[in-house]
């Protein structure tokens, strides 16, 4: 009977988990740790390339990890949503790259040492790290489809798993670590590597370019007033803003830089206004329809941005609207499906009023108008997403009731999605919309139908959503983050 060694598992060796005091200490021996496994799955991958798999072995590395361990239920500052554990436990979350993400962990870490005064253990956790994501940085390597190469792959190298990559711990549905440990990041290290990667094929932009404050727009004429307005800032010195990154990673620092267009655009331009702390905005055309709208925000959630505003274009309901005016919306009606199975449709998504009072504060400063002479260009209301564009062409009886029944102001395809989303992963949310057509009164979006009006309003706009950011951008996280977001057992990190 012939029998088969086991395999053997080389690893690198990265000793006991240490204890830390000091959040940048910490962070610190994170980065050792993945610079350690990376290298490691680097180095051996080349080798392997260049000269054949080795008999029977398997190279594996392993994500580093932060671990809190926690025996009291004293009291912390009720006020804040995040920095802390809701009860005595053991803690974890598996990290990616450091280099990204350091003054995130930083904060993160320090305010768990603050509000428990324990240590913080960092070491190597029990998840494997697969090649693609540890060489995803250095562009001389590729790693080849299952089959093309000389080797299979995964017999010799760990690759992405699904068990592991996955909204399981944002979804709320009871998330352990191997050991038992609770989730102290609402992602892990898979599903955020999955996402970067995501990110930098659907935008054409690295992910380290994307800033705390991200605008989503459905028309492109927002991105040529955006990249205008990038020049304008840094045409100022006293503007904060330092670079302006153009879709296939163009860095302008310039206003006069001329900028190429890419051969082949994205799926979701993507532009980014840069600030050195990563509090500039960043502004993402994700096209039509609730579908790119779930994608951009799936992926764009694990950077853990501090806010996010549609700033679109919609359907006017009302007969008192013009093309042009403005809609902040206060509720949303969802059809637009794409959600469903992860955030049911019963579920309220709620107003946030840091958000509202920032978008009705830059609506009113752009346009000069307060108090009751807002309303003449501005509604609140129910805004209903779609997933059907044509609607319109259907027998419309069932969709005019409900959206009557729920007094919706305003229809487009992706805003319902965005907040949702918003909700979901814990990013403040917010929705301020310009009518460009109305649909139930015989305005529909043909070419040669704006009117002045409408082209001045389409113009501020992008003015208001960047006012509205920068206002944002003021605010302590503690008071952006919202408690409205939190369940009731929550990650301790934002």
């Amino acid at each position: 009977m012939t029998t088969h060694a086991p395999q053997k598992i080389r690893t690198p060796d990265h000793g006991e988990p240490m204890a830390f005091t000091d959040a940048t200490e910490a962070v610190a021996q994170v980065q050792k740790l993945y610079n350690e496994a990376t290298q490691f799955l680097g180095d051996h991958f080349t080798e392997t390339v260049l000269n054949g798999a080795p008999e029977n072995t398997r190279f594996r590395a392993f994500y580093p990890e932060i671990r809190l361990r926690t025996t009291s239920f004293a009291g912390i500052d009720s006020r804040l949503s995040f920095g802390h554990v809701s009860e005595p436990g053991t803690y974890a979350t598996t990290i990616t790259r450091p280099d990204l993400f350091e003054n995130y962990l930083i904060q993160q870490i320090d305010l768990l040492i603050q509000n428990h005064g324990v240590s913080i253990y960092v070491g190597p956790s029990m998840t494997p790290m697969p090649v693609h994501f540890a060489v995803a940085q250095d562009t001389s390597i590729t790693v080849p489809q299952e089959g093309a190469g000389e080797f299979i792959l995964r017999d010799v190298f760990d690759v992405p798993d699904l068990a592991t990559t996955n909204d399981d711990i944002v979804n709320g549905l009871g998330f352990t670590f191997e050991d038992g440990a609770w989730p102290l990041a609402p992602f892990t290290a898979q599903r955020i590597d999955y996402s970067l990667a995501r990110l930098a094929h659907y935008t054409a932009t690295d992910p380290s370019h994307f800033q705390n404050h991200v605008l989503f727009t459905n028309y492109q004429f927002y991105v040529d007033e955006f990249e205008a307005y990038a020049r304008a800032q840094l045409d100022d010195p006293d503007s904060g803003y330092t670079s302006f990154v153009a879709t296939g990673n163009t860095i302008i620092t310039d206003a006069k830089t001329p900028i190429a267009q890419p051969a082949k655009m994205p799926q979701m331009p993507t532009y980014h206004l840069t600030r050195k702390d990563g509090s500039g905005i960043t502004l993402v055309n994700i096209g039509v329809g609730p579908s790119n709208a779930k994608t951009a925000t799936d992926h764009i959630a694990v950077l853990r941005p501090h806010a996010w505003l549609m700033v679109g274009h919609c359907a006017g309901l009302r007969n008192s609207q013009r093309l042009g005016d403005f809609v902040l919306a206060h509720a949303y009606l969802r059809e637009d499906k794409v959600l469903d199975d992860d955030l049911p449709i019963w579920v309220p998504i709620p107003a946030l009023a840091e958000i509202q009072v920032a978008l009705e504060t830059a609506v009113a400063n752009v346009t000069e108008l307060e108090g009751f002479e807002l309303k003449r260009i501005m509604r609140t209301g129910t805004v209903a997403s779609f997933d059907n564009r044509n609607w319109e062409l259907r027998d419309q009886t069932g969709p005019v009731q409900r959206l009557s029944q729920s007094r919706a102001v305003a229809l487009d395809m992706e805003s319902a999605t965005i907040a949702a989303n918003g909700f979901r992963f814990r990013v403040p949310y917010g929705t301020l919309l310009c009518v460009s057509d109305k649909p139930l009164h015989g305005e529909l979006k043909l070419p040669g139908m704006a009117s002045d009006f409408y082209k001045d309003q389409v113009l501020r706009h992008l003015l208001i959503g960047i006012r509205a950011m920068e206002h944002l951008r003021e605010m302590p996280l503690a008071r952006l983050h919202s408690r409205k977001l939190r369940s009731f057992q929550e990650t301790a990190f934002l």
